[in-house]
């Protein structure tokens, strides 16, 4: 069986090479989809490992990328395992970065994981203006509005976001999830979101449930 620190270390060293052949190991001896995602859930520890090294200044942002990559690969991996319980859409996301941040690596891992678990996710990248959030909205009618932010200023971005798909008449018809550093339950509040989260594998399950 695979060894979850193991697999937390290697992410959280970036190396490439280990944690590939871990994952290749564990393919390769038919786990279940419960497995997968606790290989996942060590994959994201090891990516706190690598965000403390880069607050701490051992990492540069060339790092992060590499290891927002990493993981990447690593759940593109996993897609499999994870995803052969849904072959059929469950339901469609619209995802993006608030107006003003750049950051995409949790947009990113939420993404992977969020098409592995069968949802139909349509992600307008980042720096994305409420109006861009509403346009899209109107025309693919998702289910679920994924806003993701890691500096503080995107809290606001997202709040004028909600209030554009007030005055659009969307917000209604939909569930929307916050994401990143700053977000909080009073931040939710505030926002008017109906759920926040800072783990992937834990946002993804709540748009499950919503689902349901």
């Amino acid at each position: 069986m695979i060894q979850l620190s193991e697999v937390t270390s290697a992410v959280g060293q970036l190396d490439e090479e280990k944690l590939l052949q871990l994952l290749n190991d564990f393919v390769a001896s038919n786990p279940t989809e419960g497995d997968a995602q606790a290989v996942v859930n060590a994959c994201q520890q090891g990516m706190a490992i690598v965000g403390e090294q880069f607050e701490s200044g051992e990492y540069f942002v060339g790092d992060l990328i590499f290891a927002g990559e990493l993981l990447s690969q690593s759940i593109e991996s996993l897609k499999p395992i994870i995803g052969s319980a849904s072959a059929s859409k469950v339901g469609k996301i619209v995802l993006g970065t608030v107006e003003g941040d750049l950051h995409d690596i949790g947009k990113n891992i939420f993404r992977s994981m969020a098409e592995a678990a069968g949802f139909e996710v349509f992600d307008l990248g980042i720096d994305q203006k409420p109006s861009t959030f509403v346009e899209k909205v109107e025309e693919v009618k998702p289910d679920v509005i994924g806003m993701s932010g890691v500096l503080t200023l995107a809290l606001e971005a997202m709040k004028k976001t909600v209030e554009e798909l007030k005055n659009a008449g969307l917000r209604d018809n939909v569930k929307i999830i916050i994401g990143g550093n700053p977000v909080t339950a009073e931040a939710c509040k505030q926002i008017g979101a109906d759920a926040f989260t800072t783990n992937a594998a834990e946002g993804v399950k709540i748009c499950q449930e919503w689902l349901k």
